[in-house]
C-alpha cells in the first residue's frame, strides 16, 4: 500500500468511455491508469472494506460463486444478487449484477507494464442509448476508485452528470467486425477462483 498519495482523479470530469463489440453484446469500456501494483488495485475491486471506500460493499462468500452487493453511494440502494462468472486474481473479474434480463454484466481486466497498472472496466449495455446515463455514472465511480486507491478526496457526482451526458449521447457505435468482437478485453467466462 502506498505511504503517500499517488496522482488522483482529475479536478475536472472527463468522458472516457468508448463503445466496443464483444461476442455477447455492446460494451462501454473505460480505462484507468494507476502507479500501483495490480494486487493493490485488485483489492479495491474485490475486498469489502476497499469497495466501501468508493462504491459499496458485499456480503457472502465469493467462493460460492455469488454474493449480495449494495451500492453505498446511493441513499435508496437495495441489496442485489451478483453472480461471479470469472475471478482470476489479480487480473480478471466478470460479474452479473442483478437477475434475469435486468442483470448488468461488468468486466474488469488489470494489466501491468512499465511500473503502471491499467484497469479496463466494461459494462454490457442493453442499448447504445443507455450510454448517456451509464457513461457519466461509471466515469464517476471509476474516478472514485482512483481517489480511494490514491488517498484523495472523492469527487462529487455533480461534476459528472449531466455535464458528460451529451458526450455519451453523441458517441458513435463502431461497426461490428469479426476482429472487434473480442479484441478490447479478452475475458473468458467460467472460472470462479477465489477473490
Amino acid at each position: 500500500m502506498p505511504t503517500q498519495p499517488l496522482p488522483g482523479p482529475p479536478d475536472v470530469a472527463h468522458a472516457t468511455g468508448r463503445f466496443a463489440h464483444r461476442d455477447d453484446g455492446l460494451y462501454l469500456l473505460f480505462d484507468r491508469i494507476f502507479t500501483a501494483a495490480p494486487e493493490y488495485i485488485w483489492e479495491g475491486l474485490t475486498k469489502p472494506e476497499a469497495l466501501h471506500g468508493w462504491i459499496g460493499t458485499y456480503t457472502g462468500s465469493p467462493l460460492t460463486g455469488a454474493v449480495r452487493f449494495r451500492m453505498e453511494s446511493k441513499n435508496d440502494s437495495q441489496w442485489e444478487y451478483v453472480s461471479i462468472l470469472e475471478c482470476t486474481p489479480p487480473t480478471r473479474l466478470a460479474l452479473d449484477i442483478g437477475e434475469g434480463e435486468d442483470a448488468w454484466r461488468v468486466l474488469a481486466h488489470l494489466s501491468e507494464g512499465s511500473g503502471k497498472t491499467v484497469l479496463t472496466f466494461g459494462l454490457r449495455l442493453h442499448s447504445a442509448a443507455e450510454a448517456a446515463t451509464f457513461g457519466p455514472v461509471w466515469d464517476y465511480y471509476l474516478d472514485r476508485l482512483v481517489a480511494s486507491r490514491t488517498h484523495h478526496t472523492l469527487p462529487p457526482f455533480s461534476r459528472y452528470y449531466p455535464a458528460l451526458k451529451k458526450h455519451y449521447q453523441e458517441l458513435i457505435v463502431p461497426k461490428r467486425t469479426q476482429q472487434t468482437a473480442t479484441a478490447p478485453v479478452d475475458i473468458e467466462l467460467g472460472s470462479t477462483d477465489s477473490v
